[in-house]
């Protein structure tokens, strides 16, 4: 269950409206394999439709509303962190936690970049391709074709 849907988020303001946003691409794998993030992120008490998320009660600074992993980020933003997107999916991120993969390093990489640290304390912003992975290389993606609005 996300954290949003469940009530418990960090400390952020829950908007009634979505506003203008802008987006982030983020991809997970474990162990070569894709983890997808789910439509929902972020968003209270989400209207679904199929695998896509139409309408909530209020979203967060950082919502998805469908599984491809883009992510939408509120504007004006403070640039929120990978650590706010994982901590409203209810999912760890830290050096050695990735989702509900633990032990081994998580390596990030930002536009095709390795990023060294904590992955929670990567920032988003606009148009940046995010990978993360654990236990087993994946050649990350260095750009993501976003579509029109983003």
């Amino acid at each position: 269950m996300q954290a949003a849907a469940a009530g418990r988020t960090p400390a952020l303001a829950c908007d009634p409206d979505l506003g203008r946003r802008f987006g982030a691409h983020v991809e997970v794998f474990a162990n070569r394999h894709v983890v997808l993030l789910p439509a929902g992120i972020g968003v209270l008490a989400p209207i679904r439709s199929g695998a896509f998320v139409r309408a909530g009660r209020c979203y967060y600074p950082v919502v998805t509303l469908d599984p491809t992993g883009v992510v939408q980020v509120g504007v004006p933003d403070d640039h929120p962190t990978l650590g706010t997107l994982f901590a409203l999916w209810g999912q760890p991120l830290g050096p050695t936690r990735l989702a509900g993969f633990a032990g081994a390093t998580v390596r990030a990489f930002v536009d095709g970049r390795p990023v060294p640290g904590d992955p929670a304390e990567i920032r988003l912003r606009r148009h940046d391709e995010v990978v993360l992975e654990t236990s087993g290389y994946v050649v990350p993606h260095k750009a993501y074709e976003f579509p029109g609005g983003l």
